[in-house]
């Protein structure tokens, strides 16, 4: 099973169930500006610019933007990033209307006349379960990333969800809109970044549901079960291993514990109970206790307690 695209798979299976619509095109876009945005300022008008890795995702935002929010995009041109070295499609609006989407996004605020750049998130856009479902879909698509552990790995780590912010007060806010769904998100700065982040499978999951993409829950599920069972196989295997290996050890010990009797009294100082149980283990070094005793048709436990009888003679026999 390929699970080194995880993130495109879950980005492509939310933007083909999007529900539409004003209000949820508001909050997904408002999201995106805030991992993946930036403000611009064009002869006194705002705007905004878009950037990002995938062409589905450009193409989605350009889509409702125009669509659903009624504003022109400008166009898409090609921009390679430095940091990353893979190229970014990036696209603008700076028009008369952007500087009112802006407003409605909480992006842009107003005090007495004077606009400024708001950090919180405008609790319009997150008030509905849909509104917070379209907020993080917005978020993941702009700043999201999705790791799962390689099936074949013997670790029982490597789920890790995380969104990555521009700033901290957005990170925070983001992080309180996730606990209304009964997420419980870690936060941490970054260098200049803020990313809200989850380390729990059953946590991504709940996530994956919220976030519509079903699909990609029913992958992680089967990844999770692939999991626990090359897991199991391996407990199973560590376990029959270490079993041979104290059997091993067991024979040596017990081996050695005959001929230390032998060399001194003579294997046929001991009972017969004992005699018979020390030649069998002589004449066959490799076999394990169960089959030593089936072959002398006595228990297990007999067979043991017969063995640990002839160890306490050897060791008497070495003390003196």
């Amino acid at each position: 099973m390929n699970i080194s695209n995880f993130t495109e798979e879950i980005k492509t299976e939310i933007i083909k169930n999007f529900a539409g619509g004003r209000d949820n095109s508001l909050s997904a876009l408002s999201a995106f500006i805030r991992t993946s945005g930036s403000l611009l300022v064009e002869n006194g008008v705002y705007g905004f610019e878009l950037s990002t890795e995938s062409e589905i995702t450009a193409h989605f935002f350009a889509e409702i933007t125009e669509r659903y929010l009624g504003v022109a995009v400008d166009g898409f041109r090609s921009s390679s990033d430095v940091a990353s070295g893979k190229d970014r499609l990036v696209f603008t609006c700076v028009n008369e209307s952007t500087e009112e989407l802006l407003k409605e996004l909480g992006i842009l605020n107003e005090e007495d006349g004077s606009l400024f750049l708001d950090f919180t998130i405008k609790s319009e856009l997150t008030e509905s379960e849909q509104g917070r479902s379209s907020y993080l879909i917005g978020a993941f698509l702009g700043g999201g990333s999705c790791t799962v552990p390689d099936i074949n790995s013997h670790s029982t780590t490597g789920y890790h969800f995380e969104i990555v912010f521009r700033n901290r007060v957005t990170a925070e806010e983001f992080a309180g809109v996730l606990c209304s769904f009964d997420f419980l998100p870690k936060l941490v700065m970054r260098k200049d970044s803020a990313v809200v982040y989850f380390k729990s499978r059953d946590a991504i999951a709940d996530i994956l549901n919220a976030m519509g993409a079903d699909g990609c829950l029913e992958k992680l599920d089967k990844i999770a079960e692939l999991k626990e069972e090359n897991n199991n196989a391996n407990r199973v295997n560590n376990c029959s291993v270490s079993n041979i290996d104290k059997a091993v050890t067991a024979s040596v010990k017990q081996v050695c514990a005959i001929e230390v009797i032998n060399s001194t009294v003579g294997l046929q100082s001991l009972d017969e109970p004992l005699f018979v149980v020390a030649e069998s283990r002589l004449a066959d070094k490799n076999a394990s206790m169960q089959e030593l005793a089936d072959r002398l048709n006595i228990s297990k436990s007999c067979i043991n307690h017969r063995m640990r009888k002839i160890i306490e003679i050897a060791n008497s026999l070495s003390q003196d």
